[in-house]
């Protein structure tokens, strides 16, 4: 699928824990992002001259350290998804893979949308010098999305401020011995 600026789109995505998705950079690569549908915040945008699979995993298992792992990934059929690193890392670690059908961006329509802001926000306002001024001012644009611009979807909070509200009003559980407490509720 070539969107605007023919720059291919290959969406990967993740639910409940983060989404990821590839994205080209002209003259430069490859960028991977991880990016959770329902909270709207970016954790990660890796980008590099080339990912690989296992450098998908070695990024997953980087994010699921900070994140915690998701339970299902949404992803294209790209050559990085598609082979035995991820599928492996995925199967280890009970996490669902789901791949979107081919021509069919309407399925992960949330990265779908990150993506373009991506684009049109970022990637087409900025001359990229080297892949390290790529990666400077790209993770200034994810910084400033996550913690400055507000989203109509998350009652005008910011990921950020919206996980930060989200954790107030979840009840936390903790564990004594064999049970678990889950803040007073009770656990069947």
């Amino acid at each position: 699928m070539e969107s605007e600026g023919n720059m291919p789109d290959i969406i990967a995505g993740v639910s409940g824990a983060a989404k990821h998705w590839l994205s080209r950079i002209p003259g430069l690569g490859e960028a991977l992002a991880g990016y959770d549908e329902y909270t709207r915040k970016s954790f990660r945008i890796e980008a590099d001259t080339s990912i690989t699979g296992v450098r998908v995993v070695r990024i997953l298992n980087e994010t699921a350290l900070k994140e915690g792992l998701p339970e299902i990934i949404m992803i294209d059929n790209g050559p990085e998804f598609i082979g035995r690193a991820l599928d492996e890392w995925a199967y280890r670690r009970g996490v669902k893979l789901f791949f979107i059908t081919p021509g069919r961006p309407v399925e992960n329509m949330y990265m779908e949308s990150f993506n373009g802001r991506l684009r049109d926000e970022c990637l087409n306002l900025h001359y990229f010098t080297s892949l390290d001024h790529a990666r400077q001012v790209i993770e200034d644009w994810r910084v400033d999305y996550n913690t400055e611009r507000p989203h109509s979807s998350l009652d005008n909070l910011t990921p950020e401020e919206f996980i930060r509200k989200l954790k107030e009003k979840t009840p936390t559980a903790i564990t004594v011995g064999n049970v678990s407490i889950n803040a007073g509720y009770p656990t069947s």
